[in-house]
């Protein structure tokens, strides 16, 4: 029985430092997409509770970027979590590969400001085309990760077949339905949002009925 303890506790404790550390690098994200917000800068002559008022409605584009980018990346770290749910070991591979997909977690920050900032000029669809276009990115390193995540050795002996196998198919919609985003962001930078919102629910939707108690 001893012999069973002492190998069941570094495996935990393994995939317990890969968690915490990534539940570490996702807080910062989010904390980091707040930032974006900035105190209106309203003359003096001008500072009256309508001026306010306008100023604040004029940062339209930093709302919307920080509600999407918040979900999505919130999203993300539930996902992450019920992927790990399932995961017993660790190894290099998985170690890298969740490390690449935490850098791309902490890029959204930069899009999401860029988007924010020319929304509202004519650069807007080279500004919704590049935030998009790191959505691309980081679906293809959430498949990744779940590909490294999802090996035998890896699994745990109670891992949800079902939850695997749903989850290894809805990834591989991720980087071509982002890339539709980006690529409809020429056309139209408010239509390539509306798609990247829709995903974000998509992938909230999925994960609420797919996790596995």
């Amino acid at each position: 029985m001893t012999g069973r303890v002492d190998r069941a506790v570094p495996e935990a404790r393994e995939t317990g430092r890969l968690e915490v550390f990534s539940d570490g690098v996702f807080a910062i994200a989010i904390t980091l997409l707040v930032l974006e917000l900035k105190v209106p800068d309203v003359a003096v002559a001008g500072t009256s509770p309508k001026a306010l008022a306008a100023a604040l409605l004029h940062q339209w584009p930093s709302y919307v970027g920080l509600v999407t980018s918040f979900s999505t990346v919130l999203i993300m770290w539930v996902h992450h979590h019920a992927i790990l749910r399932n995961v017993c070991r660790t190894d290099a591979w998985l170690h890298f590969a969740n490390g690449w997909l935490l850098l791309c977690v902490t890029f959204v920050p930069y899009p999401t400001s860029i988007l924010a900032s020319y929304l509202r000029t004519n650069a807007a669809k080279m500004a919704a085309a590049f935030y998009s276009g790191t959505f691309v990115l980081i679906a293809v390193s959430f498949y990744l990760f779940i590909r490294a995540a999802f090996r035998k050795p890896l699994l745990s002996p109670d891992a949800s077949q079902e939850f695997v196998a749903k989850t290894r198919r809805d990834y591989m919609f991720g980087p071509p339905m982002y890339l539709m985003a980006t690529v409809s962001a020429f056309l139209n930078e408010r239509l390539s949002l509306v798609i990247c919102t829709l995903l974000w629910i998509f992938w909230a939707t999925t994960i609420t009925k797919n996790t596995r108690a």
